[in-house]
């Protein structure tokens, strides 16, 4: 049986959505490092409100297609439109400003930057929305970690308190989605399960996301819907109720 046939056995598709009731549309999507073909025909879609996990084994795409959907790597092919605009070709910043708070691997926050100067200098009011805006108190309150460090020097956080940092900043954007790509990578269990728990929050706050993290199991225990990547090719996808003990998901993770 062919990878595709296993997916719609596993998860029949959604029915089918107009581009304007999309937050997110890749469509063919390919994307070259030079004369390295990284990603091959790639289509992803995202719906306000909906938590998509992006799966696979390192090297298979996964940070290659964030950069490329945010405008921080050039599609060599194929179009991406945000909030049913084409963005394909824009800059970064004018992606950003459609709605998108991006948590990069490694954080990238500001070390000689304060605390609160980090999450102050991404505040933006939310668009008309029903949801409750994040401010600065309601970013506080939800990680009391930065509220004990608020003058603190960025660079002096440790590293689960940059990620906080890193997360609290992209909500002060007041987003319609957070891209959160490793958010968990080289922290410690509580840290970790702390960072998760704030994941939930996100997603019960009416925001939608794209999640990428190694512990896949614990990506589809928060999210609506998976994709996996294999060699810059989506070769899987589905719920993530029905992709729970896929033996088809582990064989493509390697585990």
């Amino acid at each position: 049986m062919s990878a595709g046939a296993a997916s719609t056995a596993q998860a029949p598709p959604a029915p089918l959505r107009s581009p304007g009731d999309l937050l997110i549309v890749a469509d063919a999507v390919h994307a070259h490092y030079g004369q390295s073909h990284i990603l091959h025909g790639v289509s992803l879609s995202i719906a306000p409100g909906e938590a998509v996990g992006l799966l696979g084994r390192n090297g298979m795409g996964k940070t290659t297609l964030i950069r490329t959907l945010l405008g921080l790597h050039r599609a060599s092919g194929g179009t991406v439109r945000v909030a049913d605009r084409d963005v394909t070709g824009e800059r970064a910043d004018r992606i950003a400003r459609l709605g998108i708070g991006y948590v990069p691997e490694g954080r990238g926050i500001f070390p000689n930057l304060s605390v609160r100067e980090n999450l102050v200098m991404a505040s933006r009011p939310p668009a008309a929305s029903t949801r409750p805006a994040w401010t600065l108190a309601r970013v506080l309150e939800t990680f009391p970690r930065l509220a004990e460090r608020l003058h603190h020097g960025g660079g002096a956080l440790s590293g689960g308190e940059q990620q906080m940092l890193a997360i609290g900043r992209a909500l002060m954007l007041n987003p319609d989605i957070v891209v959160l790509d490793e958010a968990t990578e080289g922290l410690a269990p509580l840290i970790v399960a702390e960072i998760w728990r704030i994941v939930g929050t996100i997603r019960a706050s009416g925001i939608a996301s794209l999640v990428v993290d190694r512990n896949y199991r614990t990506v589809l225990a928060h999210t609506d819907r998976c994709v996996v990547l294999q060699k810059g090719r989506v070769v899987l996808e589905g719920s993530s109720g029905a992709l729970h003990g896929s033996e088809t998901l582990a064989g493509y993770l390697g585990v």
